[in-house]
C-alpha cells in the first residue's frame, strides 16, 4: 500500500518564519525544481519531524527548529493518504507543545496519537538525543536527505525485519516450522497484554499502573483532607484571637476626640484664609487704580510730542506735491485714449472668435452624428453578440468537474464489482416442471434460475427446504446495495439518469465554453473606444452611452463654413489687440513713472494730515477725561494706599500660614481611613471563623484519618503489584527480543530474493554485473568483467546511484508486504554523467507508477524535461 503526501504546511519551522504551504502532490512523480537556499531540505526535515520526532522532546534537534533568533513555536501539518484513506497530522514543538492525528478511526492528541502514527508507518518510538533515522522504519531508508544517498549503506532493523517476513514464502521456514510458530505466537499473544507494538506499555501494566495512580491520589487526597482539618483548628483559633485585638481597637475613643479638635481648627483655618483672600483683592484694586493713573499722564506727553512732529511734515510734503501736479495730469489722459482704442479692438476680435467657434461648432456636430450612428450599429451587434452569449454561458456552466466525474467513474466501478462479487458468491438454484404447491419464502416459486444472496426457505408440501448461501454473500450484498445507493445519489446530485448523459451534458459544455470564448472576441471587436464620442471600449460603456443618448437628433446637409478664413480673420483681430495693448502699455508706464514721482509725495502729506489729526484726537480724549482735572493729587493719593495694602495683605498672610486647611483635612482623613480598615478587618475575621467553624463541623465527624490510613494501605498493595508485573513484562520482552535474535541469525538466506529483485535496476546501469549483499542486507560489492570492487572503492556517483536503486528494490518488496511506502530524494544523482543521469530518470519515472516520488533539486537544465507534477515552494 503506497504513501501519497498529499499537503503540508509548515509556519515557524527554521527559515519558514512565515506561513507556507505546499499542495497539489500527486500520487506518482513530482518535481520540485528550485534554487539553493529556497527550503528544500527543510521541507524534508519538516515531514520528518511530524511523522517521527515527538511533539513533547526538548533535545537538539527539536530545539533547531526553532528559526534562529525566534522563541516560538514550530508547527507543522501534513495531510496524506494510506491505502486510500485520508489521514492528517498536526504538530507544535517546544512552545504549547502537541500532536493531533485524524483519520478513519477519528481522531487522537498526545501520546495516542503518537502511537496511532507509529502503528500506522511502522515506526518506533525514538529515545535517541537526535533523530535516529533508523527507528523511522520503511521511510526513513526512502526518504533520502542530501548527501545520505552518497554511500551505499544497509537498510536498518525494522526494515530488514519486514524483508523478511515478505520472503519467507520463497525460502521457507527458517525456526523450526510449526513449532516456532507456535511458541512464537503465545509470546506474542502474553506479549500483547504488557507491550503495545512499538514497546509502550499497556494492558496489565497500564492497569497496574492506573491503580496505584488511583490509589496514590486517593492517599493524597485523604492526607490533604486531614491536614485541612487539623489546620483548621489553629486558624479558628487565631482568627478568635485577632478578634478580640480589633474589637479592643475599636473601643478606644481617642482617634473621634482627635477629629472633633481637628474640625473646631478647620473653621478657623478657613477664615483666616477668608481675610487673606480678600486683603489680597483690596491690593490689586488699588494697584490697578495707581498704574491707570500714571499710563493716563504719560500717553497725554506722548500725544503732544507727536501733534508737533506731524505738523513739521505735513508742511514740507505740501510744498513738495505742487511741483509735479502737471506732469501726472498729462500722463492720465494718454491712459484714458488709449483704453478706449483697446476696447474698440477686443470687439472686434470678439465678433471674429464668435464666427469661428460657431464654424467649428458645426463641424463638430457633423461628426457626431456620424459617430453616433456607428455606435448604434455597434448596439444592435452587441446585443445579438449577448444573447447568443448567455445561451453558451447556460450550456457551459453545466460541466461537470473532472474530480466529479472521476467520482461517477469510481461508483460506476464500484457497482460493477460489487455485482460481480454477489454473483461469484451467490447460490443458484434452478427449477423445471411444475411450480404448483411450490413457495420461496411464503411467495409461489417461478420456474428457471434463482440466485440466492440471502438465507431463503423453500416449501414441497409439508416439507420445507432451507438454503443459506456462504456467509460473505450477506456481506457483498450489502455492500452492492450501498454502492447502487452511492451511485444513485450522485447521479441525482448532477440531474442525470446514468454516466453516459453525464460524458454527453459534459461534452456540450465545452462545445458551449469554446463559443463562449469566440463571442466574448467578437463583443470585445464590436465595443471600441470612439475618440468623437468620448467612449471607453468595453460593453458596458456602449450601453450606458446609449441608454443615455435618447432620440438625439441627426444634423442636416448644411453647407459647412470656411474653418481657415474664420482663422484667418481671427488672427488679424488677435494683431490689432496686440497692438493696442502694447499702446496702453506704453501709456500705462508713462502714468506708472508719473505716480512713482507723486504717490510718495502724496502719501507723505496724507501720512501726517493722518498723524496730526490722530494726536489732536488723542489730546482731546485725555483731557476730557473726569479725572485729567485731578489727576496729580489722585495719583499721589493711590500709591500711599497701596503702600498701606500691602501692610494689610502680610498680616493675612501671617494669619493664615498658622492655620493649613489642607494638612488638617489630610489629618481627618487618616483618621476616618484607619476607622474603615478596622471595621472591615472585624467583618473578614467574622466571615473567616464562620467558614472555619463550618468546615470543623462538616469534617470533623467523617474519619479522616482511618481513611488515610486505608489510603495508604492500598498505595502499597498497588506498588507491590505493579513490581510484579513489570517483572513479568520485562520477562516477555526479553524472551521475545531473544526468538528475534535467534531469527536474525539465519537472516542471509534472504540475501539471494534480495539480490535478484535489485539486479533487474542495477542490471540497467552497470549491464553485466554481479552484486552481492552483506547479512544485514547491505549492498557489499559488484563484480565486473571477473573483477570484485568494494562498493566504498566505487566512485561517489556510482555509489549514490547503486544507494538510490536499492533503494527501490526495497520500497518494492515492502509494497509487497503491504507498507505504506513513498520515495523523496533531496538533491539527488549530484554526481551523474547525462547518459546515467537519463536512465536513473527512467527508472524513477517508472518506480512512480507503483508509489509516489517526490524529487527536490535545484538543477534546472538536469531535470527540466523530466515529466512529472511540478510544485513550486
Amino acid at each position: 500500500m503506497s504513501l501519497v503526501i498529499r499537503r503540508i504546511a509548515v509556519e515557524n519551522f527554521r527559515k519558514f518564519r512565515a506561513p507556507v504551504v505546499i499542495d497539489g502532490l500527486t500520487d506518482g512523480l513530482n518535481v520540485v525544481i528550485e534554487p539553493n537556499e529556497t527550503g528544500k531540505s527543510t521541507l524534508l526535515e519538516a515531514l520528518r519531524a511530524a511523522f517521527f520526532v515527538r511533539f513533547n522532546t526538548r533535545n537538539q534537534l527539536a530545539q533547531s527548529f526553532a528559526p534562529h533568533g525566534d522563541a516560538v513555536g514550530p508547527e507543522v501539518e501534513v495531510a496524506f493518504d494510506v491505502d486510500g484513506a485520508r489521514w492528517s497530522v498536526t504538530k507544535h514543538f517546544l512552545r504549547s507543545a502537541s500532536v493531533e492525528v485524524s483519520g478513519p478511526q477519528g481522531r487522537a492528541q498526545g501520546e495516542e496519537a503518537e502511537a496511532r502514527l507509529n502503528a500506522l508507518l511502522g515506526s518506533v518510538r525514538d529515545t535517541s538525543r537526535g533523530g535516529d533515522v533508523a527507528t523511522y522504519g520503511a521511510l526513513g531508508l526512502l526518504w533520502v536527505a542530501q548527501t545520505e544517498a552518497l554511500s551505499v549503506t544497509a537498510p536498518a532493523q525494522i526494515v530488514r525485519d519486514s524483508v523478511t517476513s515478505t520472503l519467507e514464502a520463497e525460502v521457507g521456514s527458517i525456526m523450526g516450522g510449526a513449532a516456532y510458530h507456535r511458541v512464537r505466537n503465545r509470546v506474542e499473544a502474553q506479549y500483547e497484554l504488557y507491550w503495545t507494538p512499538t514497546g509502550q506499555k499497556r494492558g496489565r501494566q497500564t492497569a497496574a499502573r492506573e491503580r496505584l495512580e488511583a490509589a496514590e491520589t486517593t492517599a493524597r487526597e485523604a492526607a490533604d483532607r486531614l491536614a485541612m482539618l487539623e489546620r483548621s483548628f489553629s486558624d479558628v483559633e487565631a482568627a478568635r484571637a485577632r478578634l478580640k485585638i480589633v474589637q479592643r481597637e475599636m473601643a478606644d475613643n481617642t482617634d473621634a476626640q482627635t477629629r472633633q479638635d481637628l474640625i473646631a481648627s478647620l473653621d478657623v483655618a478657613r477664615a483666616a484664609a477668608q481675610i487673606l483672600s480678600t486683603r489680597r483683592a483690596e491690593q490689586e484694586a488699588i494697584n490697578g487704580k495707581v498704574t491707570a493713573l500714571a499710563d493716563l499722564r504719560r500717553r497725554h506727553d506722548d500725544a503732544t510730542r507727536a501733534r508737533m512732529k506731524a505738523e513739521a511734515a505735513l508742511t514740507l510734503a505740501s510744498e513738495r506735491r505742487l511741483g509735479v501736479a502737471d506732469t501726472f495730469s498729462a500722463a492720465r489722459q494718454k491712459v484714458v485714449d488709449a483704453r478706449t482704442a483697446l476696447d474698440a479692438a477686443r470687439a472686434d476680435r470678439q465678433a471674429a472668435r464668435m464666427a469661428l467657434a460657431e464654424g467649428e461648432e458645426q463641424i463638430r456636430r457633423s461628426r457626431r452624428c456620424a459617430a453616433v450612428k456607428a455606435a448604434r450599429r455597434r448596439y444592435a451587434d452587441l446585443l445579438k453578440f449577448e444573447e447568443q452569449r448567455s445561451t453558451a454561458k447556460a450550456l457551459s456552466d453545466t460541466a461537470i468537474a473532472p474530480k466529479v466525474l472521476s467520482s461517477l467513474e469510481a461508483h460506476e466501478r464500484a457497482v460493477a464489482e460489487a455485482q460481480a462479487v454477489v454473483n461469484a458468491g451467490a447460490t443458484r438454484i434452478t427449477l423445471s416442471g411444475s411450480a404448483d404447491g411450490i413457495t420461496i419464502d411464503g411467495v409461489p416459486m417461478a420456474l428457471g434460475t434463482s440466485t440466492l444472496d440471502r438465507e431463503v426457505h423453500i416449501r414441497f408440501g409439508d416439507a420445507e427446504l432451507k438454503i443459506a448461501p456462504p456467509a460473505s454473500v450477506a456481506s457483498a450484498a450489502e455492500f452492492l446495495v450501498s454502492a447502487l445507493r452511492k451511485r444513485k445519489a450522485a447521479l441525482d446530485d448532477l440531474g442525470v439518469v446514468d454516466l453516459a448523459a453525464a460524458r454527453v451534458r459534459n461534452q456540450t459544455a465545452r462545445d458551449a465554453a469554446a463559443d463562449l470564448r469566440t463571442l466574448e472576441a467578437r463583443i470585445q471587436a464590436a465595443t471600441p473606444a470612439d475618440d468623437v464620442l468620448q467612449l471607453a471600449a468595453g460593453s458596458a460603456d456602449l450601453k450606458l452611452f446609449i441608454a443615455e443618448l435618447g432620440e438625439e437628433e441627426a444634423v442636416g446637409e448644411e453647407e459647412l463654413p470656411d474653418i481657415a478664413v474664420l482663422t484667418e480673420g481671427m488672427e488679424t483681430a488677435d494683431s490689432a489687440v496686440a497692438r493696442a495693448e502694447g499702446t496702453q502699455d506704453s501709456a500705462i508706464e508713462a502714468l506708472r513713472r508719473a505716480e512713482q514721482e507723486e504717490a510718495p509725495l502724496a502719501m507723505a502729506e496724507a501720512r501726517a494730515t493722518s498723524d496730526v489729526a490722530n494726536a489732536v484726537s488723542a489730546l482731546e480724549e485725555i483731557e476730557q477725561r473726569p479725572e485729567w482735572a485731578t489727576l496729580a493729587e489722585d495719583l499721589v493719593k493711590a500709591r500711599e494706599q497701596a503702600a498701606e495694602a500691602s501692610v494689610k495683605v502680610e498680616d493675612a498672610f501671617r494669619d493664615a500660614s498658622a492655620h493649613d486647611v489642607a494638612a488638617i483635612n489630610r489629618k481627618i482623613e487618616l483618621i476616618d481611613a484607619r476607622v474603615r480598615t478596622t471595621v472591615e478587618t472585624r467583618t473578614r475575621l467574622e466571615t473567616d471563623i464562620a467558614r472555619l467553624e463550618g468546615t470543623i463541623e462538616s469534617e470533623g465527624g467523617l474519619g479522616l484519618a482511618d481513611r488515610a490510613a486505608a489510603a495508604s494501605e492500598e498505595v502499597e498493595a498497588a506498588r507491590l503489584a505493579l513490581q510484579r508485573i513489570t517483572d513479568e513484562a520485562e520477562t516477555l520482552k526479553v524472551l521475545r527480543s531473544t526468538l528475534d535474535a535467534a531469527r536474525n541469525e539465519t537472516s542471509a538466506k534472504f540475501v539471494g530474493p534480495v539480490a535478484a529483485r535489485a539486479k533487474r535496476y542495477i542490471e540497467r546501469l552497470l549491464p553485466g554485473c554481479e552484486i552481492t549483499f552483506s547479512e544485514d542486507l547491505g549492498l557489499e560489492s559488484v563484480s565486473r568483467a571477473g573483477m570484485d570492487e568494494r562498493c566504498a572503492s566505487l566512485s561517489r556517483g556510482t555509489q549514490e546511484q547503486l544507494a538510490v536503486l536499492t533503494r527501490i528494490a526495497f520500497a518494492d518488496m515492502l509494497l509487497e508486504q503491504g507498507k505504506p511506502v513513498s520515495l523523496i530524494l533531496d538533491d539527488p544523482l549530484v554526481y551523474s554523467d547525462d547518459a546515467r543521469l537519463d536512465t536513473m530518470i527512467e527508472i524513477l519515472s517508472e518506480a512512480a507508477t507503483r508509489m509516489q516520488v517526490v524529487l527536490l533539486t535545484c538543477r534546472d537544465r538536469a531535470f527540466r524535461h523530466v515529466a512529472g507534477n511540478r510544485i513550486a515552494l
